[in-house]
């Protein structure tokens, strides 16, 4: 098939692009800093770290089970991308006023709902929006644009720090207060674009009431989403949080600015491959990049578990960047593939169901592996890289087995 060109996709694939971008500059400002937030300001230890990452995407992906499967119902994608997206704008400035585990844990709750509520739909009106030949190239500059808005953010994120604590290792509550106040901007940005610029893909509206809609789209699912569904949960569980690289980095002497640097490593990797790896997807299938994937991060994790220094940590971080640039957009594409337009919705809503309710115990695994709870002293933190490492194994023999 001939190159994918990029004047050629439609005005909605640039739209979302745009949203991500923008909504990734405001959140990886963020998410990033919010561990070392919790362990370096309020002195939270690794388990409720954990549990609150877990509780966090769990929350979003049970949302995304009903969203997705409600605009499959009404036939419309854009009302819920859009209020999704503002729920999540309006959360994050409450982080500036965060003195406890439990405010954090509130505000992050309702900004994943807000994921939670836009992700399915976001993703069912960019698959509406072009065709079958450009849907991995679509993809792929979407998860582009959205690693491209990390990147910009985690940069304006250095800065701030470069700027009020240069040099030092443990992040201060002023700094991260500063870039509470950048990330507002940029995500309120992104629900304008949306507002304006997405045009909604309408589909079959189905009749039912959501939750027989949603036991209706199970059932009737290809056998190849089912078991790639369930391959891909139990992945996620051995998947926890990048919470856990970043205190790794740390605990492996890297400093609050070198942490940074290393996310804008991995950021730049992942944006630059993940065009080129959804185009290549469209051309050669999207099992195989998946696989490629999964096997490259398993290869990652082993060699985090015993890294001896904080710049090991950086290199491989940075490889890192490749496992998500094979899978992100892959995955997502390849779902659309095996489904019918006025399915997907629901379908992507039980995508990410399972990745996120297997992100709760994958998290809390993660965070008592290496600390322990109560007084078990834990394995230390090597020890949620090896279990990891094991189940991405695992879950590539089960690909390649159930999945044909």
């Amino acid at each position: 098939m001939p190159a994918p060109r990029l004047h050629r996709l439609p005005t909605n694939v640039w739209v979302l692009s745009a949203a991500s971008f923008l909504t990734d500059v405001s959140s990886e400002m963020l998410n990033n800093l919010l561990p070392l937030f919790l362990y370096n300001v309020l002195g939270v230890g690794t388990a409720i770290i954990g549990l609150i990452d877990g509780i966090a995407e769990t929350t979003a992906s049970l949302v995304k089970i009903y969203s997705g499967v409600f605009s499959d119902r009404i036939g419309k994608r854009k009302p819920l991308t859009i209020s999704g997206y503002l729920l999540s704008t309006l959360a994050k400035p409450f982080l500036y006023l965060a003195t406890s585990w439990g405010w954090v844990l509130g505000v992050r709750f309702v900004d994943r709902i807000g994921k939670g509520i836009r992700t399915a739909p976001r993703d069912a009106l960019l698959a509406g929006s072009v065709s079958t030949e450009q849907r991995g190239f679509a993809f792929g500059l979407h998860r582009a644009s959205d690693t491209a808005g990390a990147f910009t953010g985690l940069g304006i994120a250095a800065c701030l720090i470069w700027i009020n604590q240069a040099g030092k290792t443990q992040l201060t509550q002023a700094t991260f207060q500063w870039v509470v106040l950048a990330s507002i901007l940029p995500a309120a940005l992104a629900v304008l674009i949306l507002v304006i610029g997405a045009r909604d893909v309408e589909a079959t509206k189905t009749a039912n009431s959501i939750v027989p809609t949603f036991r209706y789209t199970w059932n009737n699912l290809d056998r190849r989403v089912k078991a790639f569904i369930l391959v891909i949960a139990l992945f996620t569980l051995g998947n926890s949080s990048d919470a856990f690289i970043i205190l790794r980095s740390q605990e492996r002497g890297l400093s609050v600015l070198q942490i940074l640097g290393m996310l804008l490593t991995f950021n730049a990797i992942y944006t630059l491959l993940s065009s080129p790896a959804g185009a290549l997807s469209d051309r050669i299938g999207r099992k195989g990049l998946i696989l490629a994937g999964w096997t490259i991060y398993g290869l990652v994790y082993l060699c985090l578990a015993f890294a001896k220094t904080g710049f090991q940590v950086w290199l491989f971080f940075s490889l890192y960047g490749i496992y998500y640039a094979l899978t992100e957009g892959t995955a997502r594409a390849y779902i659309a593939d095996l489904v019918s337009q006025d399915q997907r919705g629901g379908a992507y809503g039980l995508f990410h169901a399972a990745i996120g309710l297997a992100s709760l115990p994958a998290s809390l695994i993660a965070g008592i592996l290496w600390q322990g709870i109560g007084p078990w002293a834990g394995f230390g933190p090597s020890a949620p890289f090896i279990f990891g490492a094991g189940m991405a194994i695992l879950s590539v023999g089960l690909l390649v087995s159930w999945v044909k």
